[in-house]
């Protein structure tokens, strides 16, 4: 038996609007399913297969979305939370029936390229130790960051519960009693940029994310805005995959 869902929710994920939106359009007959005119919001409908116009459009259904994020600071990266706002309260409401999470976590103050998508395969390639997808970070730190801190991240750095990282990259762009850097890392551990420079006697006072696997922060998004991300971008990501 192929599964059905209701029309409203098709033309939802064929990004033709709100589910509000949509019901107003099919009220106003202005969608057609399998060539009947005024259908209702709850007619079932074959994902792959049907055929549904909107005006005199055919809509291409599509069961994935990938959104590029410019998290700020004060939103935590998961589904909920008691305490904090998540990164979830900044999705437009187009994109919020498609059950989004964020891929891998930004801590609470960090901000940068977040990823959101609804496909949990990607998810779990991209945080797999075994893909190696390297994440770029800007990071502000308190303290001369010196090439000595360069070669101990080169080397993987010993963290204060023993575990020892994967070798990273780590670029000075000014020394100083504040330095600025950017770090590259393969792995995305609990507060892992922050305690690694902790291991080097450092302190983290901004980190944000700049890119993931060469895919860069849109410049042109604001701290809480975002948008999908491009196939051509979602192959860079991950070439396998797309």
């Amino acid at each position: 038996m192929r599964w059905k869902m209701r029309l409203d929710k098709y033309l939802a994920d064929c990004g033709a609007g709100t589910r509000s939106e949509i019901k107003k359009l099919i009220k106003s007959g202005l969608v057609r399913v399998e060539g009947v005119p005024k259908p209702r919001p709850e007619t079932q409908v074959v994902p792959e297969t049907a055929q549904v116009f909107l005006r005199d459009t055919r809509m291409q259904y599509r069961k994935y979305v990938y959104l590029m994020l410019h998290k700020p600071g004060g939103y935590l990266s998961a589904t909920w939370d008691k305490h904090h706002k998540t990164v979830l309260d900044l999705v437009p409401e187009e994109y919020q029936h498609f059950d989004l999470f964020p891929v891998g976590r930004l801590d609470l103050d960090t901000e940068g390229f977040c990823l959101l998508t609804n496909d949990g395969i990607l998810a779990h390639r991209l945080l797999s130790p075994a893909h190696h997808v390297p994440k770029r970070y800007f990071a502000r730190v308190e303290g001369n960051v010196t090439e000595e801190d360069v070669a101990l991240f080169a080397r993987g750095v010993l963290l204060e519960d023993g575990y020892v990282t994967r070798p990273a990259e780590l670029k000075i762009l000014t020394s100083g009693a504040v330095s600025e850097t950017e770090v590259t890392i393969m792995e995305g551990k609990y507060h892992q940029i922050k305690r690694m420079f902790a291991a080097a006697g450092k302190r983290v006072i901004y980190l944000k994310r700049t890119a993931i696997n060469g895919v860069l922060l849109d410049e042109a998004l604001l701290p809480g805005q975002l948008r999908e991300l491009t196939i051509e971008e979602l192959r860079q990501i991950d070439s396998e995959y797309f």
